[in-house]
């Protein structure tokens, strides 16, 4: 099989572009070397120079910028700005000026916004760029020299030892390494790299005779031939997949737009229908003109979006108090739809740290605590951790826990080892041995330690397969197995000069169990999503029985758990009827690719996907996904550049949180649009009797008291009840996500509003209207212009249905605030922000009605207090009425079988 990686041809392109070929870095090593006109004296430095010419430099690439002013024009030109642009013309029209550039100045907003989440990939392609080393040892000319790791090209030599950072791709072709490729492929344990054929069926990342830019050696002594340098790499390619595809918009983002669209249209078109009936029913053209603008400026969603954006920023701030910092607002209410949890399992679930969780001899079986005697001090022999100048055990993870489980008084236990060592053969990836050689009574002893397999081989007097027995046993707890061995040499023998001397005629001492332990939080915060509905995927490139362990350890199965032992492998209409299933996924042994394949197929099938991780391998697939939450403390740079939300305090539970709260957010949301739509019903059959009645029964409302509704009084209570201070309803934890196909507005929403608040406060006002000019001896048809005897009574009139609205959505903002939930649970005094705001609606309308300059601004008069009886109990009846309603809704619930 080929793969596209630099060569040594080249094609014309532009100035950016790099020359490519079809070197496969798994063929034989000598066609290998021949395709790459390379050998054992490396390049010369005049044809590295020319390569890095047709090449270029070993750098991620970022890809080309588009033009502020595009980006800009985007932006400005979207459908919510083109509606604002409207909007704010019709204000500037309707001689309202100030609106007018309030609604400008929230357009440039959400485009500033909106160009700062444009460079959030280039971003992560950046932090890329970190992984590789600024200088590496290369052979050329035959002499080995550093040289900048941006000059690297194909065919160089490389010569890498313990302790180096991989520059660029790489095929070993002599000696072996240990490297960590977590941050590929999220295996907490090292691995082995040997310079030997390679092997067929295995993916490149697993190939075991290639080494990978960003990747580390742990490990060992190696030369190794350059195949791929830059945006060719493996690194390179995670920063190809990162910059991938555009930031998709999250179902509020798409919801708004609609419910924009929807209120925009009812909205045109009720101006331009009361228009044409105003006319025919002999209403003044100019009156007509003036109340057909004053109702498309009130009722146009000029502040959905900003009161949207600002309810998604005081979440933001909520999260951030709480360990979450968010850095797309559109993310909070993401978060709450959530359905879907896939996290990576190294460093996420689990700590990053090896412990010694259990041993086994033949004497004991399998127990825990501290090793027998004999096997403790083999354990800590075979090592070469030592202490820091910080005090802090230094050296392989895996050895760091032999040693702290070999027992207590570590220090001297080292100081005595080193000074009884004769002989140390590090770790060999080929024989996957390591072995040290001690003095102890004035004989030699031999320790080795490794792949049980391995060490098996050279052991006599024991039962292999119940030893590997009990190694699956061990390995299928989770557990990473290593054997340890012992030989006594002859007295008076020397110390082996060659390990093959050395490891021969063993005697098994017994196994060492590692784990890899859970965050003590996870467990729980895992509980409270399946409480939450939410199901969780782990998507790891660690092997499946040890990512089975840590699943079923922290809750994960619920109701059964899937193990994809080759997830790479999977087709996607496997993938497909795996993540329609009921289970909950172990994805194992998964590349970058793996994961975008994950994500994307749970996108295609309507889960809303949140995407946890740390480490540089996880940058695509936090990309893609609708949340790409990153770890602050142990994550990376890429990872943290490329997701939406980053945990400062790496706590997996900061989640379930983060997801509350975008729960209550949308709520929150949901609340103002009921708000909102409710009082259309109230405004609009004022005038629907004034023209069904053919001028007979007068106008209930002005223009100017119906803006200074919409404008004025409604205001505040609307954005107390969106910006984030409304309590979470009870319960909102126990529910299942809502699907994404749900709307922000649903039919529920607007018989509620439109066909119950609504038709209600309609009806109370209305009450109060005809109450008054009943009162005063009005009859249908009588006059009410100045100078006639029935105007006073008709200025009373019209702000009584003004003071009644006004104390109608008083009412609707209390029965708005819960949706199930009956408001005692909630708590009538549990929102400050809102008892502010309704004492300034009552203020505003009262210095309306009270004060002569606008009175006879708004044509208001002073109300008696028999009318202000009737109004004041207006809240209580909208409210009552709502209280009831729900009462009867929690009841049916209760009584379903």
């Amino acid at each position: 099989m080929r793969n596209h990686r630099p060569g040594t041809g080249h094609s014309a392109g532009s100035g950016t572009d790099t020359a490519t070929t079809t070197t496969d870095p798994r063929e034989p090593l000598p066609l290998l070397r021949k395709e790459l006109h390379t050998g054992d004296r490396g390049l010369s430095e005049r044809e590295a120079a020319r390569r890095l010419a047709v090449y270029g430099p070993n750098q991620v690439r970022r890809r080309e910028k588009r033009s502020l002013a595009r980006l800009l024009s985007a932006q400005l030109l979207h459908p919510l700005a083109l509606l604002l642009w409207g909007a704010g013309a019709l204000a500037f029209v309707a001689g309202m000026p100030v609106l007018g550039w309030a609604i400008l100045a929230v357009i440039v907003i959400n485009a500033v916004f909106a160009l700062l989440q444009e460079h959030q990939a280039e971003r992560a392609v950046e932090a890329l760029a970190a992984y590789l080393p600024e200088r590496a040892d290369v052979v050329r000319d035959g002499r080995r020299q550093a040289v900048e790791a941006a000059e690297l090209v194909p065919g160089d030599l490389l010569v890498l030892e313990e302790g180096d950072k991989i520059p660029a791709d790489a095929r070993l072709t002599e000696g072996a390494l240990e490297i960590d490729l977590s941050m590929l492929t999220g295996e907490s344990a090292p691995v082995e790299r040997v310079a030997a054929p390679s092997e067929q069926g295995v993916a490149l990342v697993h190939e075991p005779n290639l080494v990978f830019s960003g990747t580390t050696c742990t490990g060992g002594e190696a030369q190794a031939i350059v195949f791929a340098t830059g945006g060719h790499t493996e690194l390179g390619r995670i920063a190809a997949l990162s910059q991938r595809a555009p930031r998709r918009d999250s179902p509020l983002e798409t919801q708004v737009k609609k419910v924009a669209w929807l209120i925009a249209a009812v909205a045109v078109g009720m101006g331009a229908v009361f228009l044409l009936i105003g006319a025919l029913v002999g209403l003044p053209l100019t009156d007509a003109l003036m109340f057909a603008i004053g109702l498309l400026v009130a009722n146009v969603p000029e502040g959905l979006l900003p009161t949207i954006t600002l309810a998604l920023a005081v979440g933001v701030r909520v999260l951030a108090k709480q360990g979450a910092v968010v850095k797309r607002l559109s993310a909070v209410e993401t978060l709450g739809s959530t359905n879907v949890v896939c996290t990576d399992k190294t460093g996420t679930l689990t700590q990053n740290r090896m412990r010694l969780q259990a041993h086994w001899t033949p004497r004991t079986g399998i127990a825990s605590g501290t090793p027998p005697a004999e096997l403790a001090r083999a354990m800590s022999e075979c090592t070469t951790v030592s202490y820091d100048e910080n005090g802090e055990l230094r050296g392989d993870p895996t050895e760091i826990a032999l040693v702290e489980g070999s027992g207590p008084d570590l220090p001297a236990c080292l100081a005595a080892r080193d000074g009884r060592r004769r002989a140390l053969f590090r770790f060999d990836a080929r024989r996957r041995l390591m072995s040290t050689v001690a003095e102890h009574d004035g004989r030699l002893v031999v320790y080795v330690k490794g792949a049980p397999e391995a060490v098996l081989a050279r052991t006599s007097g024991v039962d292999r397969d119940a030893v590997m027995a009990v190694v699956a046993d061990l390995a299928h707890r989770g557990l990473r197995v290593l054997a340890v061995a012992v030989r006594d040499l002859p007295p008076g023998a020397d110390a082996p000069a060659r390990r093959e001397d050395a490891e021969t005629g063993l005697r098994l001492l017994g196994l060492a169990g590692l784990y890899d332990p859970p965050r003590p939080e996870v467990a729980e915060a895992v509980r409270r999503c399946h409480d939450a509905g939410l199901r969780v995927h782990i998507v790891t490139g660690d092997n499946g029985a040890t990512a089975a362990a840590v699943a079923a350890e922290v809750g994960i199965g619920v109701p059964r758990l899937r193990v994809v032992a080759e997830s790479e492998q999977i087709h996607d209409h496997e993938l497909d009827e795996l993540v329609t299933g009921d289970a909950e996924i172990v994805f194992a042994r998964s590349s970058p690719e793996t994961k975008l394949k994950v994500a994307d197929a749970l996108r295609a099938h309507g889960r809303i996907v949140a995407m946890t991780g740390d480490g540089a391998n996880d940058a695509p697939a936090l990309h893609q996904a609708h949340i790409g939450v990153a770890m602050g403390r142990s994550g990376t740079d890429v990872a943290r550049e490329a997701s939406t939300m980053v945990l400062t305090d790496d706590d997996f539970a900061t989640i379930v949180t983060a997801i509350e709260s975008g729960r209550r957010v949308y709520d929150n949301v949901r609340k103002f649009i009921l708000y909102i739509f409710a009082h259309a019903v109230p405004e609009i059959v004022p005038f629907l009797v004034f023209a069904l009645s053919g001028g007979l029964v007068p106008l209930p409302l002005t223009v100017l008291q119906i803006l200074a509704i919409d404008l004025g009084t409604e205001t505040l209570p609307a954005l107390a009840l969106a910006l984030g201070r409304e309590p979470a309803e009870p319960g909102i934890m126990d529910r299942p996500p809502r699907p994404s196909s749900q709307g922000v507005i649903s039919r529920d929403m607007l018989v509620r509003a439109w066909g119950y608040l609504g038709l209600i406060s309609a009806a109370l006002v209305m009450s109060v209207f005809f109450y008054v000019l009943w009162r005063a001896g009005w009859h249908p048809g009588d006059p009410i212009g100045d100078g006639a005897a029935l105007h006073h009574a008709y200025l009373t009139a019209t702000t009584a249905t003004f003071a009644g609205l006004v104390t109608c959505q008083i009412g609707t903002a209390m029965a708005a605030r819960t949706d199930h939930a009956s408001l005692r649970q909630v708590g009538l005094t549990t929102n400050p922000l809102l008892l502010a705001g309704i004492a300034f609606e009552l203020l505003f309308a009262a210095a309306l009605i009270y004060l002569p300059p606008l009175q006879h601004l708004f044509g208001t008069a002073a109300l008696p207090w028999d009318v202000l009886a009737i109004i004041a109990a207006f809240p209580v009846i909208v409210w009552g009425a709502d209280e009831l309603r729900r009462r009867h809704r929690r009841r049916a619930h209760v009584d379903k079988p």
